[in-house]
């Protein structure tokens, strides 16, 4: 893709046009600048401070091989210093030079909006000893502070970003396309390497009158942004607001649901407070004022994330392409995106909003299993926890989580059964001198890989109980549909016997006015029918009660929910929704609570197992390695001693040395023992390897 003026971004091959050295009032280089129109050149406000009053910006990379040099000065108000928080934490930094004369439009270049996570850039600066400059090549670390700047980390040592690089353009190697501006570059006490650049999207912040010079959507899709009218500003979750910030400052979470159901404004509101605020474009110092106001640990960093995409309505296709783009996959639009997004092997934290109402679900899952398995970070919010929102959990939650519990549950048997074995074996051979115990590490091990375990034992009754809640549901509804049709045929029985009764006592009525005889035996069975009738409808009236009695336990609960005053419901409410953004289904917590010795809600803490199994396994080989390196020591020592026995042998010509053959059988001894002490057997073998030096010596004189 071109750049804004014309030039092919940043082709290493050449001096990039658009790369400007700036010298100061006394003719020494103050840093570099990045020509973006014709007469602006944009670099860092501490360039200007060095250079003093006086600048000058020269175009190493002319067309026509000369070096123009023209006078240049801060353009009007476009200049933001740097300035340090309570924390040390910088921002700003920028600033806007306006030049004297106009350089050639093709010369320029755009800044792009581009998430390049782990990915190699390059800039142009003029560090001592290179005055016509030089490419560095540096790989993005990320974000880092509140300012949303950047880290990246030299490829090489040498090619830390140094005095004169400050202000350079910084350009991706994929695309060549210019994405940031670097600040300064730094070696700490530790020796470490790094560099700081701000990014498009910062920059933008900082002086939004280059918005017209930076090009490529946005991280935040436009429906994510909060209302015009600024109505749900006082709208608060507190709770969930926290537990976003967390998410988005990388809590250690690779995939986070989340559910925010269409009538729940004040969790909407919460929602895109978070997106705007983690955008480092969007948070501005306004946002950051007023967020200044609420509650701690509800404020993200900026740059929390890359991409927040609104997926009602769109297909996956749709989504992966923006997230193509977004990360600067626009080569081969012959592929499709997701095969480009997969063989990028690229990550980034993605915020999907709405994973439910996108127009085809189940292929949206599809993808973010794909970036999922690709290391990104997901924050999926959906309107409803219905089945869409169970299978993502199942799918993007559950099953890794199993999957990687299976495979610490193999590390975990390997480190207690073969490594465990090898090391029990050299011990058995020889005794482990300067070797660190590892009795404590095992049982660790031990107890880590029971703890995994029980909870793989957990999930498979928890299963067991869910099939048989399916089977109690089904039945219990076979049974109430049941219920149903007796009472509909006992209403048409009622029905029936009531007409009956009707047409019986009109006839009693016409009988009574014509045949007043016949009264008194037509009383007679009339009763006996309304005994039996009566017997009956009493009969069903006990089946109705005990129908009733089944439901009670029911209503009861429903009774208890309803007396809850407002303060319980909002509690309620508020523990669902942390359980629904945790992962956990409160009714399968509450099956596991019922369960003996089970705690509800309870998984293991696998990423400090992980580490357990790390070390474990690691302090395990150092000690079998040092064990061999003992066990050859010992086989050696036994080769040498029977070497000197020999020619100790040789010597004596008959004679005994009852001193020498002491010497000898203890060494012999020492050896043979199981498990053999090395260091006592090599003391033994030198003193009796000395002793037959000695001798023969002797011999000799």
């Amino acid at each position: 893709m071109a750049a804004g003026g014309g030039d092919p971004a940043a082709s290493p091959m050449k001096t990039p046009s658009w790369a400007v050295r700036i010298r100061g009032a006394d003719g020494e280089i103050a840093g570099a600048g990045i020509l973006l129109t014709p007469d602006q050149v944009l670099t860092c406000a501490h360039v200007v401070d060095r250079a003093a009053d006086r600048l000058t910006a020269e175009f190493v990379g002319a067309a026509d091989h000369s070096v123009p040099a023209v006078r240049a000065r801060v353009d009007g108000t476009a200049y933001v210093p740097e300035t340090r928080d309570a924390d040390g934490d910088p921002s700003g930094d920028v600033a806007l030079l306006r030049l004297e004369r106009p350089r050639p439009a093709e010369e320029t270049v755009r800044l792009h909006r581009l998430s390049a996570p782990g990915r190699e850039v390059r800039m142009y600066g003029f560090p001592y000893a290179h005055n016509g400059g030089i490419w560095f090549r540096s790989t993005v670390v990320g974000g880092c502070g509140r300012d949303g700047q950047v880290q990246l980390s030299p490829v090489n040592p040498g090619e830390l970003a140094s005095p004169g690089c400050s202000g350079a353009g910084v350009a991706d190697s994929r695309t060549g396309e210019v994405i940031g501006m670097v600040l300064s570059g730094q070696l700490d006490q530790h020796g470490n390497r790094f560099s700081f650049m701000s990014p498009a999207e910062t920059i933008a912040r900082h002086l939004p009158r280059l918005k017209p010079r930076i090009v490529g959507p946005t991280a935040v899709d436009e429906r994510l942004l909060p209302a015009a009218d600024g109505a749900s500003q006082d709208l608060l979750d507190e709770p969930f607001a926290q537990r976003l910030a967390a998410w988005l400052r990388d809590d250690g979470s690779q995939v986070k649901i989340s559910v925010v159901e269409p009538g729940d404004a004040a969790r909407a509101a919460t929602l895109r407070r978070a997106i705007t605020l983690a955008d480092r474009e969007l948070r501005t110092a306004v946002s950051i004022d007023r967020a200044s106001l609420d509650p701690p640990g509800t404020v993200p960093s900026a740059g929390g994330h890359d991409l927040a995409v609104d997926a009602s309505g769109l297909t996956a296709a749709e989504i992966a392409e923006r997230i193509a783009e977004r990360i600067g996959l626009w080569q081969h639009p012959e592929h499709p995106p997701l095969d480009r997004i997969r063989a990028s092997k690229t990550s980034l934290n993605l915020v999907v909003v709405g994973v439910d109402e996108a127009a085809d679900p189940p292929d949206l899952l599809d993808l973010l299993d794909v970036l999922r398995a690709g290391g990104s970070r997901l924050l999926l919010v959906f309107r409803t926890a219905g089945d869409c929102h169970r299978r993502a959990r199942e799918r993007l939650l559950a099953r890794p989580a199993r999957e990687r519990r299976a495979r610490l549950v193999e590390r975990l048997r390997d480190i207690t059964g073969p490594l465990a074995e090898d090391l029990h074996e050299r011990l058995a051979a020889v005794v482990p001198s300067g070797v660190r115990p590892l009795d404590s590490e095992l049982v660790a091990a031990h107890a880590a890989l029971a703890a995994l375990l029980r909870a793989d034992e957990d999930d498979r009754e928890r299963d067991d109980d869910r099939d048989g809640d399916r089977h109690h549901d089904r039945d219990r509804d076979r049974d109430r549909d049941g219920d149903r049709d007796r009472d509909r045929d006992g209403d048409r029985d009622r029905d029936r016997d009531r007409d009956k009764d009707w047409r019986y006592d009109q006839d009693q009525d016409w009988h009574h006015g014509h045949d007043h005889g016949h009264g008194h035996g037509h009383d007679r069975d009339q009763d006996r029918r309304h005994d039996r009738d009566g017997g009956l409808h009493q009969d069903r009236r006990q089946v109705h009660d005990q129908d009733q009695d089944r439901w009670q336990v029911h209503g009861r609960d429903q009774d208890r929910c309803q007396a809850r005053g407002p303060v319980q419901d909002r509690q309620h409410d508020r523990d669902r929704d942390r359980d629904r953004d945790r992962g956990h289904d409160p009714v399968e917590d509450r099956k596991q609570a019922r369960a003996p010795g089970r705690a509800p809600g309870h998984t293991p803490d696998l990423d400090r197992y992980e580490l357990l199994a790390d070390r474990v396994a690691g302090r395990l080989r150092a000690g079998v390695a040092e064990l061999d390196r003992l066990r050859d020591r010992r086989d050696e020592l036994a080769g040498r001693l029977r070497g000197y026995h020999v020619l100790h042998q040789h010597s004596l010509e008959g004679e005994e040395d009852p001193a020498v053959d002491d010497l000898y059988l203890r060494a012999h001894a020492l050896l043979r023992t199981r498990p053999c002490d090395v260091r006592a057997a090599e003391a033994a073998v030198d003193a009796y390897t000395r002793r037959v030096e000695e001798h023969g010596g002797g011999d000799t004189r």
